[in-house]
């Protein structure tokens, strides 16, 4: 279905890797590999199951036990303790408790009485589907080839059209006891069937081997990709181009331009972060004649539906006559229009015990020409939630060039969104951390204390851009940083401070990566030391260039970004006990770390009506980790103070009131302070970090 990913499915399936695993094993294998390919399935999309005979610690006696995928894992990556295991013999019983579509809801309380070897993975919703399928290995995914068939208003003669009698076919259903005990009746009534679509909903197939039941669901999904290969060959998809898209350069820059601003207006129950998506699926799409009517009906797979909301929101832009002044000037309305649509969808259709309405603004923004912007609660949401609606884009594709697309009835949308078991999932997720939706540019991100820095915001929830012109240390900080706390959450970029384009580019990369910035903290830096007599024009400047002139500009970028937000910020200097404390052989340094912190006072004034927040970290003696104390700095202060590079980090501790040295970790926690809420009521304010010393007291 996609444009751009190979025209048929590969099959995975290794005997010789198989060979070796235990039954439980072969079925983390056989998801992963069906994961492996979002046209399978998408990011926690779908579910396997294998029903394994086992003996059972009671008992002793081998017993039947369904393993199955438990809720909120994910195929791709799920191992053996994201699957959820029951008796089998307790979830047949459970037949004789169900009182009908009415109650079907209650049966889901009934399901931790059938765990098996007290398994503290919880069963998810799609349990009963799997479990009453009368064979041993059941594999439950959404293709976007298949929920094209089933998303069409033809999908039932359009399946027995390409599968015959091999694949079945049921209406929609929501997922549940009841449809269990459908695709049990199917599957009893239809002994030959390899499988059965779900109307608006996705694909079953079984088989009675693992490789079997693989295989079965990857030849399904290829014979359904050839036949739409056949019947669109020669078609325009989505009723042809109605404008191209725009040069790669003038879309992340329109991106970089609204995103800030986007995220301002949805941002005001939380903090929201964003996605840039300009694939040519994406481009082909907002470009296309039928955007408005197809984006109007929304999704159909409960699945996409969920991570989308009920329809998305087409940005009014003509590429042709790229007004981006313009688009700003209406996005106001067009978001509050958005959440007063959906405020209607809301009061139509709950019920009496619907749980209060969430948050009206929409996930999806579609823009002709130039793509789509997604905005969640945290970075991998809202990247995830843009993949499902480009599985919806290959869905109506394919739907609509062989038949008609339909999304989901309102109603039946509205009852998925809202169901109470949804609601019950939700208020079960963890309290977010106290950064949770912050995005933090940090300049010398790379170094000792930026990178410690990054490690703070980054434990309290945050989205960090590492800023550095160390572009060695940067990628090696990044990748260190990505690995401890996920790739979606960590973005590098090469920036000299001193370079206003480069310092523009840096924030236009942060607002096309995360959407926007929420705390600057303005650590780059270099240290000198020389007699005034010694202290050269060039040796001035430079300080002055990066000190002084490269916090003025990072700081006003910020500010910009700030303002086009609305929704406040947060900028924390590290600047330097020299900053306020004299120091032998360093006029230049510390004249510049004294305009750092008058730049911040000033600051102060300038943004406090706006609730932009700007404070001072003043650190002393940080040699651990620390670049500048890496090459000459380190030798001319040791000779300022006769003493030897061993003996200095000594005598800064003996010299300090504390009696202390300081570490890249201490001035982090100072920053974060600055840049949490717990400091909600600070600004214009001084920490000295230097384990005490008179000379730089602020009073």
């Amino acid at each position: 279905m996609s444009s751009t990913a190979p025209a048929r499915l590969q099959n995975l399936w290794d005997d010789a890797k198989a060979a070796g695993m235990s039954e439980p094993e072969r079925l983390v294998y056989r998801s992963n590999i069906l994961g492996s390919d979002k046209r399978v399935t998408n990011y926690g999309g779908g579910n396997t199951s294998s029903k394994i005979f086992q003996k059972d610690p009671l008992s002793g006696q081998d017993v039947e036990v369904l393993w199955v995928k438990g809720s909120g894992g994910d195929s791709a990556s799920i191992k053996l303790d994201g699957f959820a295991t029951l008796y089998m013999d307790k979830l047949r019983a459970l037949k004789g408790l169900y009182r009908g579509l009415a109650h079907e809801d209650e049966m889901v309380g009934y399901l931790p009485h059938a765990t098996f070897n007290l398994n503290p993975r919880a069963a998810s919703i799609d349990t009963p589907l799997h479990a009453y399928v009368p064979h041993a290995f059941v594999d439950h995914m959404h293709p976007d080839a298949i929920i094209a068939i089933a998303a069409s208003r033809d999908s039932k003669v359009l399946t027995q059209e390409i599968f015959g009698s091999e694949i079945g076919w049921l209406p929609w259903k929501r997922p549940g006891f009841e449809l269990g005990l459908w695709l049990e009746k199917f599957c009893l009534d239809n002994p030959g069937a390899k499988g059965v679509i779900l109307e608006s909903h996705g694909l079953f197939t079984w088989g009675d081997t693992p490789r079997e039941c693989y295989e079965q669901t990857i030849n399904t999904i290829n014979k359904a990709i050839a036949w739409f290969e056949v019947k669109t060959a020669g078609k325009p998809a989505f009723g042809g181009q109605a404008v191209a898209p725009l040069p790669a350069e003038e879309r992340r820059a329109i991106a970089a331009r609204l995103m800030p601003k986007i995220r301002g207006l949805i941002s005001n129950e939380f903090k929201m972060l964003g996605h840039f998506d300009d694939s040519a699926a994406v481009l082909e799409f907002v470009g296309s004649r039928d955007l408005r009517p197809l984006a109007a009906l929304g999704t159909s797979c409960p699945d996409h539906f969920l991570r989308t909301k009920i329809r998305p929101l087409v940005i009014d832009f003509d590429p042709t006559k790229p007004d981006i002044d313009a688009v700003v000037a209406g996005l106001e309305q067009a978001t509050a229009d958005y959440r007063a649509d959906y405020a209607g969808y809301y009061n139509r259709c709950k019920h009496p015990d619907s749980p209060a309405i969430r948050d009206a603004n929409a996930v999806v923004y579609l823009m002709p020409g130039v793509g789509m912007f997604t905005f969640a609660k945290d970075k991998a949401t809202a990247r995830i939630s843009g993949e499902f609606y480009v599985n919806a884009i290959n869905v109506m594709r394919g739907s609509s060039a062989v038949s008609i697309y339909q999304g989901l009835p309102e109603q039946e949308a509205f009852d998925i969104e809202y169901w109470l078991l949804e609601e019950a999932k939700l208020l079960r997720m963890p309290k977010p951390k106290s950064l949770a939706g912050h995005i933090a540019l940090v300049t010398g991100g790379a170094g000792g204390i930026g990178k410690a820095t990054a490690v703070r915001l980054l434990r309290e929830g945050a989205c960090v851009v590492l800023a550095d012109i160390d572009e060695a240390a940067l990628a090696s900080a990044s990748e260190e940083l990505g690995k401890a706390f996920g790739k979606d959450v960590v973005r590098p970029v090469n920036l000299n401070v001193t370079s206003e384009a480069a310092v523009i580019s840096g924030f236009a990369h942060t607002a096309v990566e995360f959407g926007g910035i929420d705390i600057l903290v303005s650590n780059a830096g270099l240290a000198s030391s020389a007699p005034i007599e010694e202290t050269t024009l060039e040796l001035w400047n430079k300080n002055m260039d990066i000190l002084s002139t490269g916090y003025f500009l990072v700081s006003r970028e910020a500010f910009r970004m700030f303002r086009a937000q609305k929704i406040g910020g947060n900028v924390v200097f590290v600047a330097s006990k020299n900053g306020l404390a004299a120091s032998p052989n360093a006029a230049a340094y510390c004249t510049a770390k004294a305009a750092e912190i008058h730049l911040a006072r000033c600051l102060a004034l300038e943004g406090a009506a706006e609730q932009i927040r700007v404070n001072v970290v003043n650190p002393d003696a940080v040699l651990r980790g620390s670049k500048i104390w890496a090459g000459e700095w380190l030798e001319q202060r040791a000779s300022t103070y006769k003493t030897d590079k061993e003996g200095l980090e000594e005598m800064y501790r003996q010299r300090s009131m504390l009696k202390l040295s300081v570490f890249p970790e201490d001035i982090a926690e100072a920053i974060y302070f600055f840049a949490s809420d717990m400091s909600a009521k600070s600004t214009g304010n001084i920490i000295n970090v230097d384990a005490g010393n008179a000379q730089s007291f602020t009073r």
